[in-house]
């Protein structure tokens, strides 16, 4: 009996030990070849629990219908997506395409800070190129505008030199009178008598140094005809010659004529003429009047003075 009893317990302890191993290699060999079965039945377990969770609440919502083939996550190596031992090799495998990616967009942002530099310096040569242009074109319109102001000037000035020419040239023939004298001889003989030659004498003292004058001179004589002419002809050789040769005054500056006993228009007399007498005006040039002393700022002299 006690033989029978150790013959069956050592039999089932062979047994048992055959079962264990067999139930070792089994899980070993599940575990490699779907090691994410356990992953799937428990996220279906949790699937069911919420169904059921939900369930009690409120509003009701229909089951997640069971999927008989759960799409399986990529594995990676024994340990799935979660390797503790994962090598040097893997960890570069998953880095380098985002190196390179920070690798790309680092060469971008490169490319974008020349780019923009590039931009930036250009900007820059043509802001103070055209800074150059403008102060160039400033200095020569500033310079055009000086030689304006001098052109002008210049015109100016020739202006006031051709009005001043003018106004001369205008001025040479425009006398005004002076004064004016009367000569008178005694018997209509050509004889200087002594008070003759006091008004000659002053008349060639107001008038010594003077420019721009001249002496008008007519002879009168009572006599008609050309014995009339003849005579006052002499008369007025006479104040000529007496002038000229003693007091140098010019012949040029002496304008004399033989009237008769006929009278210039400008004379405002029109009684007969009775007494020989040689009618003086003194004549100056206003250009001359303008830089010397005028001859009338004198005395008067004998006979009749006009301003």
């Amino acid at each position: 009996m006690k033989n029978s009893i150790s013959s069956a317990v050592n039999m089932h302890g062979s047994q048992l030990a055959i079962l264990l191993l067999v139930s070792a290699i089994g899980v070993s060999a599940l575990a490699q070849s779907a090691p994410s079965s356990g992953t799937a039945v428990a996220a279906q377990a949790q699937s069911v629990q919420n169904n059921q969770d939900s369930s009690s609440s409120d509003v009701q919502e229909p089951p997640v219908p069971y999927s008989a083939s759960p799409v399986k996550p990529r594995q990676e190596g024994f340990w799935g997506r979660v390797n503790p031992f994962a090598r040097k090799k893997w960890v570069k495998n998953q880095i380098d395409p985002i190196t390179g990616q920070i690798t790309e967009l680092n060469e971008v942002n490169g490319k974008n800070s020349r780019d923009i530099k590039d931009v930036d310096s250009r900007a820059q040569a043509g802001i103070h190129k055209a800074q150059s242009t403008a102060d160039a074109a400033n200095q020569t319109a500033t310079a055009a505008g000086t030689k304006a102001q001098r052109a002008g000037l210049t015109a100016q000035n020739a202006m006031n030199r051709v009005d001043a020419l003018t106004s001369t040239v205008n001025s040479l023939d425009n006398y005004g009178q002076l004064a004016e004298v009367d000569v008178l001889f005694r018997g209509g003989q050509p004889v200087l008598s002594t008070s003759a030659r006091k008004t000659l004498d002053d008349l060639a003292a107001k008038v010594s140094g003077q420019p721009g004058y001249i002496l008008e001179v007519e002879a009168h004589s009572p006599a008609s005809g050309a014995a009339g002419i003849q005579n006052s002809e002499r008369l007025a050789e006479v104040v000529k010659r007496y002038l000229v040769t003693e007091h140098d005054i010019p012949v040029y500056r002496m304008h004399a004529v033989a009237l008769g006993n006929a009278r210039s228009k400008d004379d405002g007399d029109n009684r007969p003429i009775h007494t020989s007498s040689v009618h003086i005006r003194l004549m100056e040039n206003s250009l001359a009047a303008q830089g010397t002393a005028s001859p009338q700022s004198a005395a008067s002299l004998s006979g009749t003075e006009r301003p």
